[in-house]
C-alpha cells in the first residue's frame, strides 16, 4: 500500500493508516475508538469529519497525539498504576464494577476517570484525568491521582488524512504528505503548568500518601526534560512524589491488528524538586539576552 513521504500519520482509528482491512475501516465507518470502546473524539471544528488521528510520524519518531491511545488493552496503563501504588494483591474494578461490590465490604482499588464513574473536578476550572481509591470495609483510606498527557498538533493532516481514507477505493493513489506540527510550546505553557498545579493539591490530602502519577508518550516527556535542569530520582513514592510511566507504540504488526502500547521508563520525583528545576530551567534566556532584544526594538544602545 502507498504510504506518504515526509510528515505523515502514523495511526487512524488504532490502525496503520494504509490498513484496508475489515477490522480497520469497520472502525472508520463508525467513527470507534478502539481503546475507550466508543466514540472517537478527534473530530473537525465543525463536527462533520471524524479523523481518528492516534498518533503521527515525524521524521523517524512516531508520536501519541491522542490521550485515548494510552488506554489500550482496557485500560492497561491505569491498572499497572493501580498495582504499583497499592500492590497486585488488591482487586481493581471501574466504578461501574464497584457499584455491584460495594455491599460486599471487600477490599478494593476504585478507578475514577474516563469511562468510569466521572472525573473529580474542583471548582471551575481544575478536572483530575483520574482518582484511584483505595476502599477497605466501606471506608476511602488513601487514593492517588493520575495525570493522562499527549500533545497537541499545530497545522493539520487534511489531505493526508483524505488520501488514506481513499485507499479503501483505489489502492493505486499516491498519498500527500502531512502538514501537521507538534505544539511543543504547550509543554512549557500548558502541561508542565498543569501537571505542577493537581501535584501540589494532591500533595495537601491527608489521605494521598503516595503522590501523583503520570502517564505520557515517551517523545513527548523528552520535550519536558530539554526544559528541566537536572532532577534526582527517589525510590518510593510520598505524598509529595510524582511517579512517571512513559510509553511508545510497539513493533508494527500485519494488517487487521493493534500495535501493543510500550512501557519505556518509569521513575519517581519530588514534587518540589520538579517545580525548582522548571522555574530555573536550563534553557531559560539569559537576562542580557533579554536587555538586547528591547534595545533593538527601541532602536536603542
Amino acid at each position: 500500500m502507498p504510504r506518504a513521504t515526509g510528515k505523515d500519520i502514523a495511526e487512524l482509528f488504532g490502525h496503520a493508516p494504509d490498513d484496508v482491512t475489515d477490522a480497520a475501516r469497520s472502525l472508520w465507518h463508525l467513527g470507534a475508538c478502539p481503546f475507550i470502546k466508543g466514540q472517537c473524539t478527534k473530530i473537525n471544528h465543525d463536527q462533520t469529519i471524524t479523523y481518528g488521528t492516534c498518533s503521527v510520524k515525524n521524521n523517524s519518531a512516531e508520536i501519541i497525539i491522542c490521550p485515548n491511545r494510552l488506554y489500550a488493552d482496557s485500560y492497561k496503563t491505569i491498572r499497572k498504576v493501580a498495582k504499583d501504588a497499592f500492590g497486585k494483591d488488591i482487586d481493581f474494578c471501574t466504578f461501574s464494577e464497584y457499584i455491584d461490590k460495594r455491599s460486599s465490604s471487600a477490599e478494593l482499588v476504585v478507578a475514577l476517570g474516563q469511562n468510569s464513574g466521572k472525573e473529580v473536578k474542583l471548582g471551575r476550572s481544575l478536572s483530575m484525568d483520574w482518582v484511584l481509591a483505595h476502599i477497605k470495609q466501606n471506608k476511602l483510606v488513601e487514593y492517588i491521582g493520575i495525570e493522562v498527557q499527549s500533545i497537541d498538533i499545530t497545522g493539520n493532516y487534511r489531505d493526508c488524512w483524505h488520501g488514506y481514507k481513499a485507499l479503501e477505493k483505489n489502492s493505486d493513489i499516491s498519498i500527500p504528505s502531512s502538514a501537521h506540527g507538534l505544539n511543543w510550546a504547550n509543554v512549557h505553557k500548558r502541561l508542565i503548568p498543569q501537571l505542577i498545579r493537581k501535584g501540589l493539591v494532591y500533595a495537601k490530602s491527608s489521605l494521598v500518601k503516595k503522590g501523583l502519577y503520570f502517564i505520557i508518550p515517551d517523545e513527548v516527556y523528552k520535550k519536558f526534560e530539554e526544559l528541566l535542569g537536572n532532577i534526582n530520582y527517589i525510590d518510593t513514592p510520598t505524598r509529595n512524589s510524582v511517579t512517571v510511566f512513559t510509553y511508545a507504540l510497539g513493533k508494527t504488526i500485519p494488517y487487521g491488528s493493534i500495535r501493543e502500547l510500550v512501557e519505556i521508563r518509569c521513575f519517581r520525583f519530588y514534587l518540589d524538586d520538579f517545580i525548582k528545576s522548571f522555574i530555573s530551567g536550563k534553557n531559560l534566556p539569559s537576562g542580557e539576552e533579554l536587555d538586547n532584544n528591547i534595545r533593538r526594538l527601541l532602536g536603542v544602545s
